[in-house]
């Protein structure tokens, strides 16, 4: 099992030498000169020290058995030794092969997982490899919203994660309202990480401007890391990998979305050539902007109209991408999402496509879904009531008054008494309904005090004192 596992994931980082598609026809966002050259001054003491303290110190360890809080813990200890790293790194564009060595750790995705594909692989880097490409990290994202695009939501100061889910909202919201017919395109790239062709992700880093001493610096550090896969606790296996980008380098999220920019690229050519539409929606000021297409990492929407030669300028679009980066799109997992009336079917969209269309649409078919709860919602008389229409104020306190087309069978009573005992746990009161949000205190949303709250507030501090 354990040699299986290894050759597993060896075939996975293992590279097809075959033909790859050029990025020599796109047109990126380029940095500065001054831009990319901030990028590749000295590393200072300050900046080293600030990155190392902003890090979780409690993460699991590498091969090399040190936490980031050792070294948080033993800055004034150790930061001579650091320092030397960082200025031979400067200097000579490498660093010891041994600092890249990687644990690969199995994380199962659910319970009960049985298929090697059930477990989603994190790289358990280095202590001091992890500090490295933190200060690369930090110094990449300073730049990274001047070399890609607002199409892309993730890891780009400014932007927020729910970004792209509002967006979203409006572009479906505007069809409906305009009985407009429209196509959502979901996809999931298979082996995000795994798969990006190193070649491919370094063309476009010399596209967007970065300076030959970046390019060696990212080149070293995606290409001498080597592999154990740690199987019951045991290193398994030492073998390098020959393509993709490692899940727990802090660098990796930053190259991913660079490689990323090319598919965007992609997508807003062909709906310059009149090739797909995306959505074409108002502001306040009623200047008109087209929405194709919005990337969160490797989660991707795609705008377009039903039709089939829409469709099938996507899918050049896709095959190209694949042949430029290797990430290849997992229909299987990917969803089409028809906006108002397509002519659609499941089975058939199933066929012959082989992707599901998403079953929000069908929630009225009793063949199709599995929910009792949906069964009366297709007996409701008012399918789109509000809360305050289903509620009788007229006697007392009041109470829920539910009307459907007929009355229940016998078989039946079990669904209604079910509904009515959930409902019975709602206290309603005569108060206009608003949203708070409770971690924060002026009761608005925020991705900090959300962070927080699920970071674990009990953990013990390193105890370095009571070690050394």
């Amino acid at each position: 099992m354990r040699e299986g596992i290894v050759s597993a994931f060896q075939q996975v980082l293992s590279e097809d030498p075959g033909w790859r598609a050029d990025v020599e026809g796109l047109h990126f966002k380029c940095l500065s000169s001054n831009e990319a050259e901030s990028l590749e001054v000295q590393f200072t003491e300050e900046e080293i020290y600030a990155a190392l303290m902003g890090m979780n110190g409690d993460k699991a360890p590498g091969p090399d058995g040190f936490t980031i809080a050792f070294w948080q813990s033993s800055w004034e200890l150790v930061k001579e030794e650091i320092m030397e790293l960082f200025r031979e790194f400067y200097n000579q564009c490498s660093f010891a092969n041994s600092l890249n060595s990687t644990f690969i750790v199995l994380i199962p995705k659910k319970g009960g997982a049985e298929d090697l594909g059930d477990f989603r692989p994190i790289s358990l880097v280095g202590s001091l490899y992890k500090l490295l490409a933190k200060v690369l990290a930090n110094r990449l994202k300073k730049v990274l919203n001047k070399v890609v695009s607002g199409d892309q939501n993730a890891f780009v100061r400014g932007k927020q994660i729910l970004d792209a889910s509002l967006m979203a909202n409006e572009v479906i919201d505007f069809w409906h309202k305009r009985k407009e017919k429209g196509l959502i395109c979901k996809l999931d790239i298979e082996k995000a990480y795994d798969s990006i062709n190193w070649k491919f992700l370094m063309k476009v880093l010399v596209k967007m401007g970065f300076g030959s001493r970046w390019l060696d610096w990212i080149w070293w550090c995606i290409s001498t890391a080597k592999f154990s896969v740690m199987i019951n606790g045991v290193p398994t296996g030492f073998f390098s990998n020959f393509k993709g980008l490692r899940q727990g380098d802090p660098l990796s999220p930053y190259l991913f979305v660079l490689g990323m920019e090319v598919l965007s690229i992609l997508i807003r050519r062909a709906v310059d050539g009149g090739f797909l539409s995306g959505c074409k929606i108002k502001g306040r000021g009623e200047e008109e902007m087209i929405v194709s297409h919005m990337l969160f990492a490797d989660d991707t929407i795609i705008f377009c109209e039903a039709n089939k030669e829409q469709v099938s300028a996507l899918s050049w679009i896709l095959a190209w991408f694949e042949a430029a980066s290797g990430l290849r799109i997992n229909l299987d997992k990917s969803v089409l999402i028809p906006v108002e009336e397509c002519g659609w079917k499941t089975k058939e969209g199933r066929g012959t496509y082989g992707v599901g269309v998403w079953k929000e649409i069908m929630k009225e078919a009793k063949w199709c879904w599995e929910n009792t709860k949906f069964k009366l919602y297709e007996m409701a008389v008012n399918k789109n009531a509000t809360v305050n229409e289903m509620w009788d104020h007229s006697s007392g306190p009041g109470g829920w008054n539910l009307r459907f087309h007929r009355d229940f069978n016998d078989w039946e009573l079990d669904l209604i008494r079910g509904l009515l005992i959930m409902l019975r746990d709602f206290k309603l009161s005569s108060e206009e309904d608003g949203v708070l949000w409770k971690r924060g205190g002026h009761g608005k949303y925020g991705v900090k005090e959300a962070y927080n709250g699920l970071v674990v507030t009990n953990a013990c501090d390193f105890p370095y004192k009571s070690v050394w």
